[in-house]
């Protein structure tokens, strides 16, 4: 059986705010609040679970999307004038890149965890055995 994740936590100032967010910006399903948790829906195998702290550090998230939810997504990003970048060192350039022949952009959620959606796989070289 090929190893999928289930599920990640991730620490947000308001956890249903983050939630609503992600829903907003990926189109991903808002399932509940569960405890203290808000359940965001990724695929029929990942969910990201919000939970509000007061104090963490910042995250980086990276999503591979295919060109059309690019587009989508990369318009919802300008139409709430969130700065984005073509690097995770240059946020707010207002530049994709087109990395492995695909294309890929950086921005911030609220909470100041990096975003990354890219629409090819970075090609790293398997270790020979």
């Amino acid at each position: 059986m090929e190893i999928t994740l289930n599920h990640t936590i991730i620490p947000a100032h308001d956890h249903v705010a983050s939630a609503k967010f992600y829903e907003r910006i990926f189109a991903f399903t808002f399932v509940k609040e569960w405890g203290h948790f808000a359940v965001v829906k990724v695929s029929s195998t990942l969910t990201l679970d919000f939970q509000t702290k007061d104090v963490f550090s910042s995250i980086h998230y990276a999503f591979k999307v295919n060109d059309e939810q690019f587009d989508q997504i990369f318009s919802r990003i300008k139409e709430d004038h969130i700065k984005y970048g073509s690097e995770p060192y240059n946020l707010d350039n207002a530049k994709i890149n087109h990395k492995y022949g695909g294309r890929g952009v950086y921005f911030k959620d609220p909470n100041g965890h990096v975003l990354e959606i890219i629409t090819a796989d970075y090609i790293i070289d398997e270790p020979s055995s």
